[in-house]
């Protein structure tokens, strides 16, 4: 039964086309580069929060590691933490996301916070 409704979250989870928006915001620090500088966030892009997670009132805070090149772009985003219903929504938010630029690559660590009302 509890893999019935695994099955049942993944295949909803990753089918798509269901999402309606959330507040997200970045709670930790925006991230550091190797050098210690803060790269701030120039433009953000809010995630579009699963059907499936407002359905189940799932709330909850999703970490990502983002790799950011020097000219601001967000190359990988890594889940760190957080619901595997959440995720996919947030690494797709954060993969558009604009950072400032910088002399190097660097990695960025980013919570988004997601909330059902």
């Amino acid at each position: 039964m509890r893999t019935r409704h695994l099955a049942v979250l993944l295949l909803l989870c990753f089918s798509g086309g269901w999402a309606i928006p959330v507040r997200a915001q970045s709670a930790a620090p925006e991230g550091r580069s190797e050098a210690g500088e803060t790269r701030r966030v120039v433009r953000k892009t809010v995630p579009m929060y699963p059907q499936i997670a407002k359905q189940m009132n799932l709330s909850g805070t999703v970490r990502l590691l983002a790799t950011v090149a020097p000219d601001g772009t967000v190359k990988t985003v890594q889940p760190m933490g957080g619901s595997p219903v959440l995720i996919q929504a947030a690494q797709d938010a954060v993969s558009k996301w604009k950072f400032a630029t910088a002399s190097s690559e660097s990695k960025e660590p980013v919570e988004i916070h997601f909330n059902p009302q």
